[in-house]
């Protein structure tokens, strides 16, 4: 690919030629903060294996989206909450890629709502299965063929929890010290991994849905405005990138500016 791909128009302003030549597994990437990653590194000249479980329609469209702008780009399923799996399509994308996968973006994921005091066992492992134990078994397959950067994408709820959250904060909060140890075991290999960790990013429906919590939101956060995938996205771009050759074991935080207000 060169950084002449136009992919201004489908997706914002371009980013073409910062990422040229590099081969990008974006999991979860058929909707939301996914898909805003998966145009984003498509937009700054990347090669992108667009990584879905069950909505292959979805997945499909976003690589519609890029191939019609001159990216290239492939769908691959897998379930990641079993390691083999996990394996696989890493190993798949780099086949894809000519033998090569130069980054991986863990954004796949669940966020259910349920209180505590009714939480099972089972509850607790379908979660920290779906959000830390597929990080780590993806994350051990790219460092085995020297992916050079590996991004988790974890959340504010790492370090500022939310009701009836209490195993997806705390998933969160695994995937923040994971990048760390990884950072330190893997540098020395050239490997560097780090984390985005979004606030409270928009979708079709949200303000419908919760517009009690989307007010807060609103009056809350310094910038006035909630996140957007692209946000997400360019930070993940960046981390992927040249410009970012001497960062690791970081959290970028994505939110606007909500951590910043006083909560007393």
């Amino acid at each position: 690919m060169t950084g002449a791909t136009d992919l201004t128009g489908a997706f914002g302003e371009s980013r073409g030629g910062l990422l040229d030549g590099q081969v990008a597994l974006v999991t979860g990437a058929g909707g939301g903060i996914g898909r805003g990653i998966a145009l984003r590194f498509a937009a700054a000249g990347a090669a992108v294996a667009v990584h879905f479980r069950t909505n292959a329609a979805a997945a499909s469209e976003v690589v519609a989206l890029i191939t019609a702008s001159g990216g290239r780009a492939v769908t691959l399923r897998a379930d990641l909450t079993v390691e083999s799996e996990c394996h696989r399509v890493v190993r798949e994308a780099a086949d894809w890629g000519g033998g090569v996968l130069t980054a991986l973006v863990n954004n796949a994921g669940v966020q259910p709502v349920q209180e505590l005091p009714g939480m099972t066992a089972a509850d607790w492992r379908a979660v920290v299965d779906a959000n830390v134990s597929s990080v780590f078994a993806c994350t051990q397959a790219a460092a085995g063929l020297r992916v050079r950067s590996i991004t988790h994408i974890a959340s504010i709820e790492a370090t500022h929890p939310a009701p009836h959250h209490a195993h997806y904060a705390a998933s969160k909060a695994a995937v923040v010290m994971h990048a760390r140890s990884a950072a330190l075991e893997y540098g020395p290999y050239g490997i560097r991994v780090n984390t985005v960790s979004p606030g409270l990013i928009d979708r079709e429906g949200l303000a419908q849905a919760w517009p009690e919590g989307v007010r807060r939101w609103q009056q809350a956060v310094p910038t006035g405005r909630l996140g957007r995938p692209e946000d997400v996205g360019d930070a993940c771009v960046f981390l992927a990138s040249p410009m970012a050759s001497w960062i690791t074991g970081h959290d970028l935080v994505v939110d606007g500016g909500v951590s910043a207000r006083p909560t007393w």
